[in-house]
């Protein structure tokens, strides 16, 4: 975790000159004012295919503090981030991708009103206002990527329920914020506690006849992550937006985004486990290698199932640029750039291939912004002749874990990492 990249005056003054515009600010119905804008006619297939769409197929709209995203549902809103926005490490807030589960999200919040509260299984109750974690706690910062439990699931065969994201749902920032573990240590953990439950100010109907109507998620108190943790109250140096979380958000590094509670308003110790909808059936996978099984298997009921989040986002990496939409000159060198990330730690290698994967070259790694964030790479190409190449990109991380080139298949459809590819079309230079 890095070194606060500001003072605690200097965050009193950047949230207090802008946290009030965004307590007040309405989305006023986001979901009706989002605006569509045209777009081309697409197939509605977006994978597996050899060159499957990047994104999903869907119309790109605009929503307060956002540039246009392309829409997946407007209730609850699922916004997809597009390509061009991976081209460096740290995703713009405006572009970072939005998830919610459930379909009545704040319009406005009030921080003089608002607070978290830390209760349960605790020695001492408490409850702080923004201004009080700001001023009373040291701050933090870590790079790490948010991504959706289920992004890249239109690449699922058999299909499988859910958005059918491409791969745009996924985003990495710099957040700065409070130690969870600096909070637990203020409000005294009690033997006996089992699960730290997470809550935040999002509700609605959810799944019917579920008890789903508030969205909730548990880590186990003896999670390593816990000590990494953090309650972010900026990203990139600016406050949340109100889609991304304003204004707290859980930060858990290595974790898919479905531990990272927007709005964070509750903090519980457990002395049982959390059995809420959203951590049993929902978001499960199966105990497997890869959590990968069969449908067959799932229907004769033999597949023991775990929550997501007893693993880690497994390595990925993903070429951003060329993109595939204009032919490359033959004979002039190529820039092919993209980003990789594991939830594991640091990327240690990417590997770009000219022929599909036959062979691999060693591509350059950008920046360590830590072992959670994107690594952005850079592979310099030069294609011969004209022709169609498929490009191939795949990274390996400080653990030894390689990007595979088979994909997965659960009911969820989570944990997709296969090797990304791209089709180029060389043209002659003359």
């Amino acid at each position: 975790m890095a070194k606060a990249r500001f003072s605690r005056r200097q965050l009193l003054n950047l949230l207090g000159g802008t946290g009030v515009a965004l307590a007040v600010g309405r989305l006023s119905g986001a979901q009706a004012q989002a605006s569509s804008q045209s777009t081309q006619p697409v197939p509605s297939f977006t994978g597996p295919g050899p060159n499957p769409y990047w994104n999903g197929v869907n119309p790109y709209v605009t929503y307060p503090q956002k540039v246009p995203l392309i829409r997946l549902t407007d209730r609850p809103v699922q916004l997809e981030t597009p390509r061009q926005y991976f081209s460096s490490a740290l995703t713009p807030n405006a572009a970072h991708y939005v998830r919610y589960h459930l379909d009545e999200i704040p319009n406005a919040i009030d921080l003089s009103t608002w607070r978290l509260a830390v209760e349960g299984n605790v020695d001492k109750p408490l409850r702080f206002s923004l201004e009080e974690l700001i001023a009373n706690f040291k701050p933090a910062s870590v790079a790490a990527v948010n991504q959706c439990s289920g992004n890249s699931r239109s690449r699922f065969q058999p299909r499988v329920p859910g958005g059918q994201w491409g791969n745009g749902a996924m985003s990495n920032s710099m957040w700065t914020g409070v130690r969870l573990k600096d909070i637990l240590a203020a409000a005294g953990i009690k033997q006996g506690t089992v699960q730290l439950q997470f809550q935040g100010l999002d509700h609605g109907k959810g799944p019917e006849g579920k008890g789903s109507n508030a969205f909730m998620k548990s880590l186990p108190v003896t999670d390593p992550v816990i000590d990494e943790c953090i309650l972010a109250y900026t990203m990139n140096d600016e406050p949340l937006p109100l889609l991304n979380g304003f204004p707290l958000r859980l930060i858990v590094p290595g974790k898919f985004a479905t531990y990272w509670l927007k709005h964070l308003t509750w903090i519980r110790a457990l002395t049982e486990e959390d059995k809420n909808f959203w951590m049993t059936p929902a978001y499960r996978i199966p105990d497997t290698a890869r959590g990968t099984t069969t449908p067959e298997d799932v229907a004769a009921n033999k597949v023991k199932t775990v929550p997501i989040g007893n693993v880690n986002m497994p390595v990925r990496s993903f070429i951003i640029t060329p993109d595939g939409s204009s032919k490359v000159p033959a004979g002039m060198p190529v820039a092919v750039r993209g980003i990789a990330f594991s939830g594991y730690g640091r990327v240690a290698k990417v590997e770009v291939s000219d022929n599909d994967g036959k062979n691999w070259h060693l591509a350059s790694l950008g920046e360590y912004l830590g072992p959670y964030s994107f690594r952005t790479w850079e592979f310099r190409w030069t294609p011969k002749k004209p022709g169609k190449y498929l490009l191939a990109v795949r990274a390996t991380d400080e653990k030894g874990n390689v990007q595979p080139d088979e994909g997965v298949w659960n009911p969820g459809g989570y944990l997709w990492n296969k090797i990304e590819r791209q089709e180029i079309v060389v043209g002659n230079a003359s």
